[in-house]
Formats: structure tokens, C-alpha cells, sequence
């Protein structure tokens, strides 16, 4: 289709792609100049600016009473902002929220919202509000010839296109917005500083980030929170416009508590609080004993938080909340904005305080001009009104005689319109000698200000002077102490789950049908706890809530589930499968529990077998990880605990009635596989039963109702080389049940054993 726009009758064919694009081209253009993203020289957003000028012509200044925020809203989108009045009182609100601005513009009386909820505002029909002290610097010099004028909406009546800002608004409350392909997050920051580096600029034109960032060294949030940032990534943030900032809640300690004062800016107290209590509740932080908010008028923010004794590491459990919690908070910042030349564009910080005080320069140079311009009328007035009272007969008589006085009044002294229009509207009062005294000394004080005018306004450098003179008056006026300090810190570490989890002694309990669950100590009878129906005791595995758990499956893989996350031993457990992807016709063999540097034994029945560390055989994922590779036909042996490997040795029994002892340390230590051969075996037969003996400590054989005890000195005729038949059992031993040391050695808590 053509793209040439047809005319038929009194309608416009346009193609839809060519009408679709403009249009979107206007809205998107529309979204960003006039609703999204303020402007440079006074930096506020269309509808700020215009809340800001209604409050003004309402005379709601900070010295007035205040009015009802609906007053002003109403004045606001009836005169100069046609939109919703919900969006428009919103951002009046966020400019009087102490906690959102830096410097507040608005001064509200009433609900008008907490840190907890900033939207908790009461209705614009309760509050009332007037301007804030700050906004006389954006509002001061407004009728001082600074800034042009355009029609409102309806063309009833002017409005200013900006605001002749006498402090770089831009940078010192700062905002946010989103427009269309583009969007702005201005960090506000301190007043005094961000003058300092203007005044740093204007004596060195052509200073650097670098130089600047000397005297503005990060934001200053009003909530007072730390800029935990490194200098140099600050400095890289302003140098491109862009990038991220780190803010981190303030705290103390106050016998023995922790003290929250302070929080990252847009953080709700009550937040911060639930998140806490979430992970107590899901017994993720028994290092906190209790949570308060003891926030009241004198402290905004004061949340306590209770250790749960005096040898918690206060430090790494801060350093676990700011990991886990909002107490830490990363901040985007990207220097968008409108600039003096009517585009919008990402600025360094060079960039945006030269503009600004480029702007300025121009707003001071045409305040100047403007009262020069007052001044030589003033004279030109004054000069009229001293030739009348020299020739004020002459001027009485013209005025109550003649039918056209003005006229005459300017043909016969050679007055201007204007001082003859001063001359008729003159009192009677004013005609005495003192005040021809008086207009002689008004004279001489506007020749004088005329005189220093010219020669301010004659020269840049005396203009640039006044420049900073103002800006330093300003600052002192409006300008406060930084209140978020700038320390570099290092990143938060969250503790680990074994860290993190109280260290209670527990015994696992895993069933033959491969349900699980914890019993609370060690002095746990479980072949008597209740199992359903058909179900019994499989095994058991002494440790602490917070160490390792691992389960092997009759397939070789081992799969890892948090010992603390257990269902109590007061029921019958949960199913392991429940938590895991055990995969078709897979069953659990046995239950380790101990540290991740723990050894054990694992092997199969088939006569092969290797040492492993537990934390190498634990796993995240449900679906485990292989661990012991099975040869056709075998199975999985119950594993055994390795303490001492130097010390320690292994009886390994076939089911031939063949007894071999020989060191631990003769087994490699592996992650996964086959391992090494334990005894030689002969067809059909298999391991029947595994044991770790320490020295001196005697065996114990089973075989049906029969034990034997093979003692201590008796256990050096058993031993051999690893892989060989090893030596016969006495007659009546030769089908093994189990091996096991003998006598059982009692558990500490330090060391828990894994039953058999």
C-alpha cells in the first residue's frame, strides 16, 4: 500500500503501520518529556512542578497556614494537570514523606504514611499541607523575569515551564521513573556537599569525576543507612551515569541485644521483622532467641533483636541477616534526565553539575537583567517626578485647566507617556518639600544599584561570583550533615545450615519400607518406637541436628536430606521418596550422620569396596549422585565408620564361612566407583557381613542363634593380604549372619556411630 496520505471527504487515510508508528512515536514521546523523568534544571517531573506552582498561588507558603491537601489537588488538575487526582495527591505525598525526600518539599499535616507503609496515607480530604522551607529555593526568584511562560492545558491562564532553581534539585532529592524504552533512578544525596562540588566546578571548569566525588563522595539517603559501596565503584557510577549502589542498616549493641537504628532506604521495619521470624519458625536461626520493635516518636526505627545466648558471633549473624533479610539492599542507579537541550540522556556527574550551573548562570543573568530593566523605569519614573515638582505651579495649572493635561504635560517639559502617567497619578500629599528630598535620595540608591548591575552583568567571572555566594548562602540556609556514613565493608556471607541449625543430638531413624525421622538424644530404643503395619527397623545413625545427612539406596546412589528438616520421632516419620527421586525399584540400605570430613566404608556384597568422605557423597540434587558402582547381581552393604584408618582394621566374612582382617589403610580413598577388591570369592558366594575393629577390641561372629567372639589376640590368625580367601571359621560358623566389634562402644554426642 502507498504510504502517500489520502484525503477522502473530510476524513485522513493513512496506512496502519505508517499511523500506528507516529502514534506511538507521540505517546512515547509524550510519557517521557512530560510524566517520567524530570528535568535537569529544576529537576522535578511535570506533575511535581505544577503541585509545587498551585501551592504557591494558593499562598501556601511556610509561613502560612496550611490548607487541605483536596484544596490544592483540586487547583492542581483544574488549572495546570488534567489527569487523576489518586496520581496526582500521590506525589504530593512522597514530597512531604520525610523518609522518601531528602529535603521535603511539601510540609503535611496528618496521616501522610510510615517507613512500615509509605501508601498508608490518609484520604486528601483529611490531611493538610504547605510548602516546605526547602521549596522557596525553586520558588524564590519565580517573578523575577527567570524562567518562561506558557498557556495551561485550556489556555485560561500561564504556567512555568521550569522552575528557577537556586540548588541543583536534580541531584539533591533525586527520583524515580519509568517511561517508554527508558527509565530514571536518582539517588538524592547532601546538600552541602553537592555545593561544595558545584563551587569546586566553577573554580575548575575542567575537574574530573574524580574531583568532584572529593567533596560528594556517595548518595545520602534520609533514612541514614550506610553506603557500604567501594569508593572506586562510586566513583565509576557517576564517571558513566549508571550502575549499582549498596546500601546496609546501622545497628549497635545494647546489653547484650542488637539494635536496628537505621535502615537501607524504601525498607519497611515491619518486613525486615517477618522475614527474621520466617526463618525462625522454619528453625533456620535458633541463634535469635526473640524480635521486638521498640520504634516510637523519639525512634523512628529501633528494632531489637535477641541473641540466644552471649557466646553467639554477634557479627556473623548480622552478616547472615544482611545475606538473607532486606537489612541489606542494592539500589539501581541510573542518571536519566531531561537535559537544557530538551533531550533526555544518561549524564555523569561532570556533565549534569556544569549544566546545571550553566542553567543557573543564565537564570541569574536574566534575574539581573530583569531588575536592571525595574530599575531604569524606576529612574526614568523618578526623573519625571522630580521635573514636576520643580515646576509644580506650572504643573497644577496644566492639570486643572487644560482638557488634555497628559499631553500637555509631555509636550511642554518633554515627558514620556509613562512619567507623565506618574506625574496625574500623584497625591496631593506627596506634593510637600520633603518629598521632592525623598525622590533625590531614591535616585542616588538606584543609580547605585544600576551602577553595580551593569558592572555584575558586564562580567562573567563577577557573575559567577554572585553564583557562589548564593549557592553557599543557600546551602547554610537549607543544608544539614550527611547522615549515611560511607564505609566500605565486605560482601555478606549467609551462614551455612550447619551454622545456622541448632547442634541438638538426634538419632535417625530409617525403616525397612524407607520412612525417616528424628528422635531427640542418643538413649533411643528404636526397635520400639511404632512403624505401620509390616514395616520395621532398618537402621539407625547417632549425630547433631546440624550435621550431614546421607542415604544410600540398593542402587548405589546416595542422596542428602537436612537433618534438622526431619519429622519428629513422636510419629511414624515421612516417606524418604516423598523428598527424594529414588527412581523405579530403588530402596534405601542404610543412614549416615556425622561431619563432611567423616570417612566410612562402602561396599558391596560382591567383594569390592573403597573409603569416603561423607561430605563427598552428599548431594542437592533429589535425584542423588552415583556413588558405588554394583556389579551384576550384588547389592549394597550396610557402610561402616572409619575414625582412626592408621589404627583401625577390617574383618570382612563370606558367606563360605571365610574370615580376612587387614588394615583400613590398605582401601584407597574414593568419591565414586568399584572400589578394591576385599576377599577372594568364589562362585555363588558372597560378603556376608563387614566390621571395623579397634585395637585390642574383640569380634563377634553370628550365625543363626550362635556367636562366636573371635578376642583380641586371636584376631592376628585372620589377618592376610586385602583380596586373598582369608582364614575358615570354626565348624558351625560357616553361614555368617552379621559381624559386629564386641564389646559395642558407648556414642558421645562428639561422635556419633552409625548403628547396625
Amino acid at each position: 500500500m502507498s504510504e502517500v496520505t489520502e484525503v477522502a471527504g473530510d476524513h485522513e487515510r493513512l496506512p496502519l503501520h505508517v499511523f500506528a508508528e507516529k502514534a506511538y512515536l507521540d505517546y512515547s514521546m509524550y510519557v517521557v518529556l512530560d510524566r517520567a523523568l524530570p528535568h535537569l534544571a529544576d529537576g522535578l517531573k511535570p506533575v511535581q512542578r505544577r503541585i509545587i506552582f498551585a501551592m504557591r498561588e494558593l499562598a501556601l507558603g511556610p509561613n502560612a497556614k496550611p490548607k487541605k491537601s483536596a484544596r490544592t489537588v483540586g487547583d492542581v488538575i483544574g488549572k495546570y494537570h488534567p489527569h487523576g487526582d489518586s496520581a496526582c495527591y500521590e506525589a504530593m505525598v512522597t514530597m512531604a514523606q520525610s523518609f522518601a525526600y531528602r529535603y521535603p518539599l511539601v510540609d503535611g499535616h496528618g496521616n501522610w504514611g510510615s517507613p512500615d507503609d509509605p501508601k498508608s496515607f490518609a484520604a486528601m480530604r483529611y490531611t493538610e499541607a504547605k510548602l516546605a522551607p526547602y521549596a522557596q529555593a525553586l520558588l524564590s526568584e519565580l517573578d523575577q523575569g527567570t524562567v518562561q511562560w506558557i498557556d495551561n492545558f485550556d489556555g485560561s491562564m500561564k504556567e512555568p515551564v521550569l522552575l528557577p532553581a537556586r540548588l541543583p534539585n536534580i541531584l539533591v532529592n533525586g527520583t524515580t521513573g519509568i517511561a517508554v524504552g527508558m527509565a530514571t533512578d536518582i539517588p538524592p544525596h547532601n546538600l552541602r556537599e553537592l555545593v561544595a562540588a558545584c563551587l569546586h566546578l566553577l573554580a575548575h571548569p575542567e575537574a574530573d569525576t574524580a574531583a568532584l566525588c572529593a567533596h560528594l563522595p556517595a548518595p545520602d539517603f534520609p533514612t541514614g543507612c550506610e553506603i557500604i559501596t567501594p569508593p572506586e565503584e562510586l566513583r565509576k557510577l557517576y564517571d558513566s551515569g549508571g550502575g549499582q549502589l549498596r546500601a546496609r542498616a546501622r545497628w549497635d549493641r545494647e546489653d547484650g541485644n542488637i539494635v536496628v537504628s537505621h535502615l537501607p532506604q524504601q525498607v519497611s521495619p515491619a518486613r525486615v521483622l517477618e522475614q527474621i521470624a520466617d526463618q525462625m519458625r522454619a528453625k533456620k536461626l535458633p541463634l535469635v532467641e526473640d524480635l521486638r520493635d521498640e520504634s516510637d516518636h523519639e525512634n523512628p526505627v529501633r528494632l531489637v533483636i535477641v541473641p540466644r545466648s552471649n557466646r553467639v558471633d554477634v557479627d556473623a549473624l548480622m552478616a547472615h541477616l544482611f545475606a538473607t533479610t532486606d537489612l541489606e539492599k542494592s539500589y539501581r542507579v541510573n542518571l536519566n534526565m531531561i537535559g537544557t537541550d530538551g533531550r533526555p540522556q544518561v549524564k555523569n556527574l561532570p556533565t549534569i553539575l556544569g549544566e546545571w550551573l550553566e542553567w543557573r548562570e543564565g537564570v541569574l543573568k536574566r534575574r539581573l537583567e530583569h531588575r536592571l530593566e525595574k530599575v531604569l523605569a524606576r529612574l526614568h519614573v523618578l526623573e519625571g517626578l522630580l521635573t514636576a515638582f520643580l515646576n509644580i505651579e506650572e504643573v497644577i495649572r496644566i492639570i486643572r485647566f487644560e482638557d488634555e493635561p497628559k499631553q500637555v504635560l509631555m509636550d511642554t517639559f518633554s515627558l514620556s507617556d509613562r512619567q507623565a502617567e506618574a506625574i496625574l497619578e500623584l497625591k496631593l500629599r506627596h506634593l510637600q518639600k520633603l518629598e521632592e528630598m525623598k525622590i533625590r535620595g531614591e535616585q542616588e540608591e538606584l543609580n547605585a544599584e544600576r551602577a553595580a548591575l551593569e558592572q555584575r552583568l558586564a562580567s562573567r567571572d563577577s557573575l559567577r561570583a554572585l553564583l557562589a555566594e548564593e549557592l553557599e548562602a543557600d546551602a547554610e540556609a537549607y543544608g544539614d550533615e550527611r547522615r549515611c556514613p560511607v564505609v566500605e565493608r565486605s560482601a555478606a556471607q549467609a551462614l551455612s545450615a550447619s551454622e545456622v541449625v541448632s547442634a541438638e543430638n538426634i538419632t535417625v531413624v530409617l525403616s525397612q519400607a524407607g520412612w525417616i525421622r528424628a528422635a531427640k538424644g542418643h538413649s533411643v530404643d528404636a526397635g520400639n518406637l511404632s512403624y505401620r503395619a509390616g514395616d520395621a527397623l532398618l537402621r539407625t545413625a547417632e549425630g547433631r541436628s546440624n550435621q550431614t545427612l546421607v542415604l544410600l539406596a540398593s542402587q548405589g546412589r546416595s542422596y542428602q536430606l537436612p537433618a534438622h528438616s526431619l519429622a519428629s520421632a513422636r510419629g511414624q516419620g515421612e516417606p524418604v521418596s516423598g523428598r527424594l527421586d529414588l527412581g523405579d525399584n530403588a530402596r534405601m540400605v542404610d543412614v549416615l550422620l556425622g561431619e563432611t570430613e567423616q570417612r566410612y566404608l562402602l561396599a558391596s556384597d560382591a567383594g569390592y569396596g573403597f573409603v569416603a568422605k561423607l561430605g563427598e557423597l552428599a548431594t542437592r540434587q533429589r535425584a542423588g549422585k552415583a556413588c558405588l558402582t554394583l556389579p551384576d547381581g550384588a547389592k549394597v552393604l550396610p557402610s561402616c565408620r572409619i575414625r582412626d584408618a592408621e589404627q583401625q582394621l577390617l574383618a570382612v566374612a563370606s558367606t563360605a564361612g571365610r574370615l580376612l582382617i587387614f588394615p583400613v589403610t590398605d582401601l584407597p580413598e574414593l568419591a565414586r566407583g568399584k572400589g578394591n577388591k576385599l576377599i577372594g570369592l568364589r562362585d555363588g558366594e558372597r560378603v556376608a557381613g563387614l566390621a571395623v575393629v579397634d585395637p585390642g577390641q574383640a569380634l563377634v561372629v553370628t550365625s543363626g542363634k550362635r556367636t562366636l567372639t573371635v578376642k583380641s589376640g586371636e584376631i592376628e590368625g585372620f589377618q592376610g593380604n586385602r583380596g586373598s580367601r582369608g582364614k575358615p571359621l570354626p565348624r558351625g560358623f560357616q553361614r555368617v549372619d552379621a559381624l559386629a566389634p564386641a564389646p559395642p562402644r558407648s556414642t558421645s554426642a562428639a561422635e556419633p556411630e552409625t548403628g547396625t
